[in-house]
């Protein structure tokens, strides 16, 4: 079951009673926070929204895409992504081979396109200024690019669709760096990290490909100065979850902390904080997280090895809100949005409540 997940397939549900609040915040401090999550139902694929309220998450509404999900779990980080400005959501729907784009307005979504993907089964998207790419993990899986334009419409860049290292590499994510002139894709089944090159018109290079330090290159994320932070599952080997850190400097890519051990099974989905001084990692299978401390140079220190996961079982996504106050843990063993408190200098967390999403939601993303 447990190397079922990590390549995709679905979890068993199991339900969970009893959670508890943790703290109690003032309003003021949770204004700006609101939670993405869908359904990736094969009958048709909707968007959760969740608003934070005190110290509760509640559920503020739900959206239809006018696509469908896959049904079965994806093994992906970045099925839902907002843009740059924050005015817009984009999300995959791999039952349909498409995706949909909302404009954001307060708690609402208002659905403004719904585009072919490219390709079949689309998992991941990345976003850059107006920028869009989707990684299609059917067939022998590409990626292809799209113009976000300012009324949410989503434009073929012509010339941008490009293959991955191979077929059947099972790709997780897809992100641009953070000056967006490179694409970065890992691949579970090859062991490798993939880089396009994006030039001034968007348009992506073909790949080059990269041993990834680990087995099981899963989630990532870059830190400002370009640091790839990426998880790595081990094919789900007991205790041997880990996380490595990379330079992305001119098209090339280099090792700066190679499989720091969280100890733990099948370290899977990761978030690092806005001031890039701390990373998670969601260990699905151990249910709990793991907490790194991040050096300029992007050295990797595995700070708190067992963070527990109170609200539930098998995390399989976390998002931070934009001011990093807040982690969000998507959990599907039982069907449920854990809420940590991040504590900014230290980057301990404090757990605060859960709220129930339908079974089988994948993808998490937070404003």
């Amino acid at each position: 079951m447990i190397g079922k997940l990590i390549m995709g397939a679905l979890i068993t549900a199991v339900t969970l009673s009893g959670w508890g609040s943790g703290a109690v915040f003032a309003d003021d401090e949770w204004q700006r926070s609101t939670v993405y999550t869908m359904s990736n139902n094969s009958d048709g694929n909707t968007v959760f929204v969740y608003r934070q309220h005190g110290d509760q998450l509640i559920a503020a509404g739900a959206f239809p895409t006018s696509g469908r999900g896959s049904g079965d779990g994806l093994g992906n980080q970045g099925a839902l992504v907002l843009s740059d400005d924050g005015d817009a959501l984009l999300v995959v729907n791999p039952g349909s081979n498409d995706i949909s784009v909302f404009q954001i307005n307060g708690d609402q979504l208002v659905k403004k396109a719904l585009v072919s993907s490219g390709g079949t089964r689309p998992i991941s998207i990345a976003t850059h200024q107006d920028l869009v790419y989707v990684l299609n993990a059917g067939g022998n899986g590409n990626i292809a690019g799209f113009e976000l334009t300012p009324d949410y419409q989503l434009n073929v860049i012509e010339g941008s669709i490009q293959s991955l290292s191979g077929a059947n590499t099972a790709p997780a994510q897809i992100l641009f760096n953070p000056s967006g002139d490179t694409l970065v894709v890992t691949e579970k089944a090859t062991n490798r990290i993939i880089t396009y090159a994006v030039d001034e018109n968007g348009v992506a290079s073909e790949p080059v490909s990269w041993p990834s330090h680990g087995e099981t290159p899963f989630g990532f994320s870059f830190t400002r100065g370009s640091v790839l932070i990426v998880s790595e599952a081990f094919e789900a080997q007991p205790g041997l979850g880990a996380v490595s850190s990379y330079s992305l400097r001119n098209g090339q890519l280099t090792v700066v902390s190679g499989s720091v051990g969280t100890s733990q099974t099948a370290a899977c989905w990761i978030v690092m904080t806005k001031s890039g001084k701390f990373a998670y990692s969601a260990n699905t299978p151990s249910n709990n997280i793991s907490r790194y401390k991040v050096g300029r140079t992007g050295k990797l220190t595995l700070d708190e090895a067992v963070i527990p996961n109170e609200a539930g079982l098998s995390p399989i996504d976390m998002a931070l809100n934009r001011n990093s106050r807040f982690l969000y843990v998507l959990n599907a063993g039982s069907d449920s949005i854990g809420v940590f408190k991040v504590n900014r200098r230290n980057g301990r967390l404090t757990y605060v409540t859960s709220v129930a999403t339908p079974a089988g939601a994948n993808g998490l993303v937070a404003r």
